[in-house]
């Protein structure tokens, strides 16, 4: 099916017809979907954390508009931002599979070569993170209150990266993470709780989760934030260290398993600008990191604190129960 797939493809990237009925179905999902997000307690925290990590850069905004932006879209500005956007020289390909060169570089060529030569970006700037230590509070009567937290991170190519990636993985790293045996083995606060590095073309960012009953949402936010410190003024031992290198170089495996896996990190690597042998270099640089690489980085990650989002009941209210729903 290689001929048909791609050339269904080719019509969607080049000739796009966004005919008004498929145009007014998707806009209509998109807006149900952001009047149930209106309401939910993690969207708005994710929302709000942006908002107060980068202002009014366009890193603060929401990628899917908003309930006043999505109605004004006219089908010209779909066909513009594709003309502008869809074009050769930002394409990045990855293939992986049962396909010789030959064969593929003619599927390659009649799927993408009526793309524009050159893309037409908006600029962006650069932009770090706001400065922890800072706190925002969304009142909303929910009984769970949800906490999103984070601040500035470590860009892609910077030196300390795998470090950096070594270390959050010892901090928020899945069931064995000292986040994890904080705030859920010793005091029963969540269910789940994690936080991942995110890197962006222009910024980045550490950024993590949690949900937690309205009357523990204090207790909780201190948990985080003291192991946070912990981590921040004393690094990781040597055994947590041996232990998240040992984890990274097996979990890179296992997360090749597939052709669509690997296809997508063959992908991600070329968006970070990686050379094209660094899947083979990856375990090597693993084995590199030092503990005194973790301690400076930890540091460097979380010695300001960080940037909080809470939502839920007001302090003062979160001890009652919720209020039960209006009739009509």
């Amino acid at each position: 099916n290689k001929d048909e797939a791609y050339d269904l493809l080719r019509m969607a990237l080049t000739s796009a017809r966004f005919e008004p009925a498929d145009v007014e179905r998707i806009r209509a999902h998109v807006l149900s979907t952001l009047r149930r997000e209106s309401t939910n307690p993690s969207s708005l925290a994710d929302r709000k954390f942006l908002e107060v990590a980068f202002g009014d850069h366009p890193y603060g905004r929401p990628d899917t508009g908003t309930l006043d932006s999505v109605p004004k879209i006219e089908i010209a500005d779909l066909k513009d931002y594709a003309r502008r956007i869809l074009a050769k020289d930002t394409l990045r390909i990855a293939v992986v599979g049962d396909v010789d060169p030959d064969t593929l570089g003619k599927l390659l060529d009649n799927t993408f070569g009526a793309l524009p030569a050159e893309a037409e970006l908006t600029p962006i700037p650069d932009v770090v993170a706001a400065k922890p230590p800072q706190r925002a509070f969304i009142p909303l009567d929910v009984p769970q209150t949800v906490v999103t937290f984070g601040g500035p991170g470590i860009n892609r190519h910077d030196p300390d990266f795998m470090a950096a990636d070594v270390v959050n993985h010892i901090l928020a790293g899945g069931m064995s993470s000292r986040l994890f045996n904080e705030v859920r083995k010793k005091r029963g606060l969540a269910y789940s709780i994690s936080e991942a590095l995110l890197w962006m073309d222009h910024s980045a960012l550490f950024i993590g989760n949690t949900g937690t009953r309205a009357d523990r949402a204090g207790e909780t936010v201190d948990a985080v934030e003291t192991e946070i410190r912990r981590i921040a003024d004393e690094g990781p031992t040597q055994k947590e260290l041996d232990e998240a290198k040992s984890y990274s170089r097996a979990s890179q495996m296992l997360a090749l398993g597939t052709s669509a896996e690997l296809a997508q990190a063959l992908l991600q690597y070329q968006q970070d600008k990686l050379p094209i042998d660094y899947i083979e270099k990856r375990n090597a640089i693993v084995d590199a990191v030092t503990l005194d690489d973790t301690r400076r980085v930890a540091k460097k990650l979380w010695g300001d604190g960080l940037l909080t989002v809470i939502v839920g009941r007001a302090p003062q209210a979160a001890a009652q129960p919720a209020a039960p729903p209006k009739s009509n």
